[in-house]
């Protein structure tokens, strides 16, 4: 959908999942799924606690002055954070989302931006991930039978040259 001055890009937010985009939990793992706890118990590795390496970002991936950094503790990234109100208040309605896992997070986000009705939900597929090709193929025919728009990297760019803003 065009806005005012006739570009649709400035109602577009970019999702980055997990690339490290954040996920921290607590050292004590309280806020960590059930299945996760395991994890955390005395004298274990704490996987993404806050401050490990686990939280950290990905080597060449810099968090900007501008950009909003999200902390979340389960796999969608509008479980209990409050990205739908800011993207709201900001004005946005479609979303594009890059990142891994696939059959994961990127997965419960998506579902949650369609049951969230962003107008135009965007997975990059070759700029998403999972283990296995076929986890990643079988994951992204399931997010575009709910009408998830599925483009290479490269028809997604074609495709916003046609609205130069």
């Amino acid at each position: 959908m065009a806005s005012e001055n006739g570009c649709k890009w400035n109602k577009t937010a970019l999702l980055v999942i997990d690339m490290q985009v954040v996920r921290e939990h607590d050292q004590l793992g309280r806020d960590v799924e059930l299945f996760r706890r395991h994890l955390y118990g005395d004298g274990k590795p704490k996987p993404t606690s806050k401050g490990s390496v686990g939280a950290e970002l990905v080597d060449g991936l810099v968090i900007e002055e501008d950009d909003y950094k999200l902390v979340k503790t389960r796999f969608s990234a509008f479980f209990n954070t409050n990205l739908h109100s800011y993207l709201q208040g900001i004005g946005i309605t479609n979303l594009v989302i890059i990142g891994v896992q696939t059959p994961n997070c990127i997965r419960q986000t998506v579902f949650d931006a369609v049951a969230l009705d962003y107008e135009r939900v965007t997975v990059i597929i070759d700029a998403t991930a999972a283990a296995t090709p076929d986890i990643h193929i079988a994951n992204i025919f399931d997010m575009k039978n709910v009408g998830v728009a599925t483009p290479t990297l490269e028809e997604w760019c074609r495709s916003k040259e046609q609205y130069k803003c």
